[in-house]
């Protein structure tokens, strides 16, 4: 079981979308049968297995084990993730896309950056998998409490300076063998409640 799962598939996604099979994905962490699954959600046994052969049918689930009990055949299934992320590729033509974002300042823009990350290290995600490598990653998250706004902007330029300086440091256009990176660093305040007190 992946710890999580980037669904780049639009029909995946709005298989995996739909209330009861997004429960019957969490419920299904550990290998189950439909009759044990439909009692705990309160479906026939019919109506469970309708779901789960269209999860199944998109690589959302799979087989974990076969029992045999008598002349029948009970089937264990199990979830491919833990998790699931939808990637933003799903929506086609119309997914956030950066480039098309005109304020680098605005929260929309933000969001596109977020969506381009998604979309870029499922794909690559999947690609190391398809390949049994390993893909190499560097994520920092950190949480700052800023005493004014003054103090934030003086942040914010203190670290574009610094990452002009690294950038600078190591970035080589014409190294043989190297490989292009994508650096992206975000901030945004928490979403609290107290935060709506603080002046911006």
């Amino acid at each position: 079981m992946l710890d999580i799962q980037v669904i780049e598939d639009p029909v995946a996604a709005a298989v995996a979308l739909g209330p009861m099979r997004s429960r019957l994905l969490a419920e299904l962490a550990a290998p189950i049968s439909a009759a044990t699954l439909a009692s705990r959600v309160g479906l026939t046994r019919q109506k469970v297995n309708y779901h789960l052969n269209a999860l199944e049918s998109h690589g959302l689930v799979q087989l974990a084990e076969e029992r045999k009990w008598g002349g029948l055949t009970e089937r264990l299934l199990v979830a491919t993730a833990a998790s699931y992320v939808v990637s933003p590729g799903a929506l086609g033509p119309v997914a956030a896309d950066p480039g098309r974002e005109v304020d680098k300042l605005s929260a929309n823009y933000l969001i596109a950056l977020g969506a381009r990350l998604v979309r870029e290290v499922g794909e690559l995600v999947r690609r190391a998998s398809d390949t049994g490598k390993r893909l190499a990653t560097l994520g920092v998250d950190t949480e700052i409490r800023f005493r004014s706004a003054v103090e934030r902007a003086a942040f914010t330029q203190e670290l574009t300076e610094a990452i002009a300086l690294l950038a600078s440091k190591y970035h080589d256009e014409s190294a043989p063998g190297g490989r292009a990176h994508r650096l992206v660093v975000v901030a945004h305040p928490l979403t609290q409640a107290s935060d709506a007190k603080e002046p911006s």
